[in-house]
């Protein structure tokens, strides 16, 4: 799995208090219902990051199938909710 990270994006999810390789984590231990199509050529996955808090990182693929992340942010309880009832369903 290869990531490409330019200054906007690292500086965009350092914004949201979330450290580049925290999120490539996330995308590597993806499971099941993730990774889920969310738009045309956009990504969504959710899952526990350091520390025991749940992240959300949205990304793309390049040409070349490298991951560009344009997005990753901590989860809400709210949506913690929601991800819990999803899954025992």
């Amino acid at each position: 799995m290869r990531f490409r990270w330019i200054d906007w994006n690292r500086e965009h999810v350092l914004e949201h208090g979330v450290d580049p390789e925290e999120a490539e984590m996330i995308l590597k231990q993806a499971r099941s219902p993730f990774p889920r199509k969310i738009e045309e050529d956009k990504w969504l996955v959710i899952g526990p990051g350091r520390g025991g808090r749940f992240l959300q990182v949205i990304y793309i693929f390049d040409p070349d199938k490298t991951i560009f992340i344009i997005h990753a942010r901590p989860v809400e309880e709210r949506e913690k909710k929601r991800l819990r009832r999803r899954r025992k369903s």
